[in-house]
């Protein structure tokens, strides 16, 4: 099914110029001009039905500019919470303006859509207090074996991925991120985790890295890792997480921490964070601009036009 925003009816124009007032009456009583529009397609949307989950999940896929016409490869980003109502479509605006910006590359961006974030993007706490206020939670190991079954041969038996794939996420997404990374590392190649809602359990996890196997299995993979305006016990277990990363040697792990405490809230932090991550994990080779126009040079002229 293809995703497309509804097309609109829009009033007539009417032409500029002087007109008397009884015309101008004329006119605003007359019927509006119907003018027909045409759907914009934003992507293409899947209902996969999944053995792992016992249950269909929409499944989102935005392909970049020029895709249909290349034999090119492309990374892909495969973004939790990604339904149609959910953050599919902002994220997919990202990958169109690597085409219209020219500084970072073309992607394709698959939304994976979440129904009980609660249940899914969380690991069983071992604190009372959190088995007590969320009884439903602990579904994560079932949510990422989805992803590794069902949802990525889906996508690589019918795009053309490249080498990299990366996990994306925000809040109790970007908690399922770090899950991952710690837990099963060489599934994603690229992390990127906004806000991430690292005061679960207490913190727990985060309590005894340097005691566990948590993250021994990284290889080489890259975390993008952003913060709001947060504080408490998020600020903590981000802090600590930070901490045992940085600890490790280069081979196994490269960190980028961007810290937007100051310019954006929980709420406002994903869009420019998620755009940040972007540029950093899939640049574009240098747009040659070519020699400054005139116009941007103090006191310049246009050209001589070229004697006949």
């Amino acid at each position: 099914m293809k995703i497309i925003a509804t097309s609109l009816v829009i009033p007539g124009l009417f032409a500029a110029g002087l007109v008397l007032a009884p015309q101008i009456a004329s006119a605003k009583d007359a019927a509006p001009r119907e003018i027909s529009g045409q759907p914009i397609e934003l992507g293409t949307r899947y209902e996969l039905r999944s053995a792992v989950l016992g249950d269909t999940r929409e499944v989102n896929v935005w392909l970049p500019t020029g895709y249909d016409k290349s034999a090119d490869r492309y990374p892909v980003v495969y973004l939790l919470d990604g339904g149609l109502d959910q953050d599919f479509v902002h994220i997919a605006g990202l990958g169109s303006l690597a085409s219209l910006s020219w500084t970072y590359g073309p992607m394709i961006v698959v939304g994976v859509q979440t129904k009980d974030r609660r249940a899914e993007l969380t690991s069983r706490p071992t604190d009372p207090r959190y088995l007590s206020a969320f009884p439903e939670s602990g579904g994560a190991d079932r949510f990422r074996r989805f992803l590794r079954d069902e949802v990525i041969p889906f996508v690589e038996a019918r795009f053309r991925s490249g080498d990299r794939r990366a996990l994306m996420g925000e809040s109790l997404a970007g908690l399922f991120v770090v899950d991952t990374l710690l837990n099963d590392p060489t599934l994603f190649g690229d992390y990127v985790a906004v806000s991430p809602s690292l005061w679960w359990d207490d913190r727990r996890p985060l309590r005894d890295l340097d005691r566990t196997a948590a993250g021994q299995g990284m290889s080489g993979e890259r975390l993008y890792l952003a913060v709001g305006d947060e504080g408490g016990t998020m600020q903590d277990g981000i802090d600590r997480l930070r901490a045992y990363l940085g600890k490790q040697p280069p081979a196994r792990i490269t960190v980028r921490y961007a810290d937007f405490s100051k310019s954006a809230s929980h709420a406002t932090v994903y869009h420019h964070a998620a755009e940040e991550a972007l540029r950093w994990l899939y640049p574009a080779p240098p747009y040659e601009q070519g020699q400054t126009p005139w116009f941007m040079i103090e006191g310049a002229s246009p050209p001589a036009a070229p004697a006949h």
